[in-house]
């Protein structure tokens, strides 16, 4: 849904809204539903901090990208943990924003909205498909 979303829907407009951390992010939405990882607080929140985590620190760091890139992912991992988000696909997004070469228009943050309307494409996907399964339910909570 979110690569068709991303070629039908956003490219058209010059936003794209597929990021490779997105499988990860799949493969516990789908797989694991009833993990803590997967459930929508984690999946959004950590996305989300993740990405804007990243972009912040590409942009501080931009001429040493070589420290960006770790920092960058470390800060958003410490980020999730702090504000109880941590979804790990999240240190791949940060690590993604982090080793942009081009920064997306809006200085950046617009792979944070990009993130969000991605995650959130995913999280209704898993709320339609992981209900019609017997003995799944998904989310197991909210927040």
């Amino acid at each position: 849904v979110v690569s068709v979303a991303d070629h039908f829907l956003w490219r058209d407009h010059g936003f794209r809204v597929l990021v490779a951390s997105f499988g990860a992010s799949a493969v516990l939405l789908y797989v694991v539903p009833e993990s803590k990882l997967s459930q929508p607080r984690n999946l959004v929140g950590g996305q989300v901090i993740s990405a804007a985590v990243g972009v912040a620190i590409r942009l501080a760091l931009d001429r040493v990208q070589w420290l960006a890139q770790p920092l960058g992912m470390s800060l958003a991992a410490l980020a999730m943990q702090i504000t109880g988000t941590t979804h790990p696909p999240g240190g791949a997004t940060a690590l993604i924003a982090c080793s942009m070469a081009e920064l997306p228009p809006w200085h950046g943050f617009q792979l944070v909205v990009a993130v969000l309307l991605g995650s959130l494409e995913l999280m209704v996907v898993a709320l339609i498909f992981s209900n019609f399964h017997r003995g799944r339910a998904y989310p197991t909570f909210w927040y």
